[in-house]
């Protein structure tokens, strides 16, 4: 019995190395949006009361002095990554854009909501490129524009879609990406360009030389991209691994210690990303996200779909014996705290991100990222045996500005000091 113990752990040692390595390999091997993966870590003390402290540099590991009595969680800090490009949208973006480069790429066609940050960041990064955006938003314009609708306006170029219309997302991005294109250009979506036999391949470095020369020629043909909505693509998923596997570093989290990771879901890629590197790379890491804009079947079927579409394209034959054993999946989908319709705000969620904010330096907003901030707390625990609580802050500080002009009762409540 020992023997076969022994043997055990060696093969499941050596398929845990091999995963490793071929990952490393999937992600060493690219370019990338973001110049590095790097990311800030804080520390989050609270009391049973409403009280916050933050560290700015906490220890890690048997160095960290924190006293067991109290209740804390780390906040992995992508809200800091860029001013207009944050969070889990650059994560997502971080692999994207320099497909775009390499296929000479000429239109982005995406959409969202009217204060989505998904088309702002495309907007912005695409810009920043020379890669025209169009971006389609649900709804009616703003009488005044501000917040990630503002910024998607003066990157991008808008177009107001009726939500009519706009229920039908990929007719809708087809159809759009087709009228850009018209006769002489083309349609491409993310399938196109990424083969199934190019883990390693699709990411040596793009011919930047042919695509120069092809525009400096005259050649005005157009290659246009469609991007789904929130990027919500298995590509989207590279970044998020990149990440994880930086945040494993012995110096950081590591890989040992047993960690509860927390995120907020809108369309659950980042979640889904979270989940599959941390089974890849043999973190003992459980992912909870708190689903904000569907039910936990629709999450599910997403967390199945981006695996498989995953696998398929970058060829990673290891991921069904790790992520469907049990048929447990690899994400805990956890109920918001208090549930309501997606994009709304309840009476006294303002005050609780002002206060977070004046005590911490920390901005939430009430739609995303303080429900993730509620459940970390949750699960903050005092009992020394339990793992340690890690949120990882998605961004969104823009689209505040999008809820003043939506909730203006609760934003007016917030006037204080008035002479």
């Amino acid at each position: 019995m020992i023997h076969s113990n022994i043997l055990q752990n060696q093969i499941v040692t050596r398929l845990k190395l091999g995963r490793e390595e071929f990952l490393h390999k999937l992600l060493n091997n690219r370019r990338w949006t973001l110049p590095t993966p790097e990311t800030k870590i804080h520390q989050l003390l609270h009391t049973q009361g409403p009280n916050f402290l933050l560290n700015t540099h906490p220890p890690f590991g048997d160095a960290n002095p924190v006293s067991k009595e109290r209740n804390y969680f780390y906040v992995v800090r992508d809200d800091l990554l860029h001013p207009l490009v944050n969070g889990n949208k650059a994560r997502k973006l971080d692999g994207l854009l320099p497909l775009l480069q390499r296929y000479s790429v000429t239109d982005v066609v995406t959409c969202g909501g009217c204060q989505s940050a998904h088309t702002a960041a495309v907007a912005v990064l695409c810009a920043e490129r020379g890669i025209v955006s169009h971006l389609l938003l649900r709804g009616e314009q703003p009488e005044i524009l501000t917040g990630y609708n503002l910024m998607s306006s003066m990157y991008g170029n808008v177009t107001y879609v009726p939500r009519t219309i706009y229920a039908n997302r990929e007719e809708m991005l087809k159809s759009y990406a087709e009228s850009v294109a018209g006769n002489n250009g083309s349609v491409l979506w993310l399938g196109d360009i990424i083969e199934p036999s190019s883990a390693t391949e699709l990411s040596t470095s793009p011919n930047f030389m042919q695509m120069d020369v092809s525009r400096s020629e005259g050649n005005h043909r157009r290659n246009i991209l469609v991007v789904k909505e929130g990027a919500g693509d298995s590509v989207a998923l590279l970044g998020v691994i990149r990440l994880v596997e930086y945040l494993s570093q012995n110096h950081l989290l590591g890989k040992e210690r047993p960690m509860k990771f927390v995120v907020d879901a809108g369309t659950g890629t980042t979640a889904i990303g979270l989940g599959l590197a941390a089974h890849c790379l043999g973190l003992p890491w459980e992912v909870y996200a708190v689903m904000l804009a569907d039910k936990i079947e629709g999450y599910r079927k997403q967390e199945m779909h981006l695996i498989s579409e995953f696998k398929k394209h970058f060829n990673i034959e290891f991921i069904d014996e790790i992520v469907y054993r049990e048929d447990a999946g690899i994400v805990n989908w956890v109920e918001r705290g208090r549930p309501r319709k997606f994009g709304n705000v309840l009476e006294g969620e303002v005050e609780t991100c002002q206060q977070i904010a004046q005590q911490t330096g920390i901005l939430v907003d009430p739609v995303y990222t303080l429900a993730a901030w509620e459940t970390a707390m949750l699960l903050s625990s005092n009992d020394a045996e339990e793992p340690e609580v890690v949120m990882l802050h998605t961004g969104g500080t823009l689209g505040m500005f999008g809820l003043a002009q939506r909730y203006k009762n609760y934003f007016g409540m917030l006037k204080k000091g008035v002479l």
